[in-house]
């Protein structure tokens, strides 16, 4: 099941997030970026891949210069609703904090492998080519998010 790590990871009775299904969006592909006051505070980068937003925390803002990178940290595949949400996430519960969308907007994959995606962002901050890929000598969950 897809997000079987998503929803073991949530008790949907505390937490106000969506409990999600796997579904593509009727009008392309979309992406999302949430300004999250978590632990520590970060980005979450999500992006929409067969009918689920596959993420990444991203701990320093997103590449905005052409050439600038960004460490970006795998983490489960979320709902395509969750494009949509914002709210706190109650303490004790996981990713509890504040959750607010920093931009958002359409996707358009070029290319996709199994360690590397490169697309286009169609936000109201991010515009532009960029690829998220694992280098060979990162840690498995360990990406770069790239400004083309």
């Amino acid at each position: 099941m897809i997000l079987a790590v998503y929803k073991k990871k949530r008790d949907f009775a505390k937490t106000p997030e969506p409990k999600g299904k796997i579904v593509k969006s009727k009008k392309g592909l979309i992406f999302v970026v949430h300004e999250h006051w978590a632990r520590s505070h970060h980005y979450d980068f999500r992006m929409e891949i067969d009918g689920v937003l596959k993420s990444w925390a991203v701990p320093k803002n997103l590449p905005r210069k052409v050439g600038e990178k960004r460490l970006a940290v795998q983490v489960e595949d979320h709902p395509l609703e969750y494009g949509s949400f914002e709210g706190v996430i109650p303490g004790g519960q996981y990713g509890a904090g504040k959750v607010k969308i920093w931009d958002k907007g359409k996707l358009e994959i070029k290319e996709k492998t199994p360690n590397s995606i490169k697309f286009i962002l169609y936000g109201k901050k991010l515009k532009g080519n960029f690829s998220i890929f694992h280098p060979p000598t990162f840690e498995k969950k360990s990406w770069l998010l790239v400004r083309k």
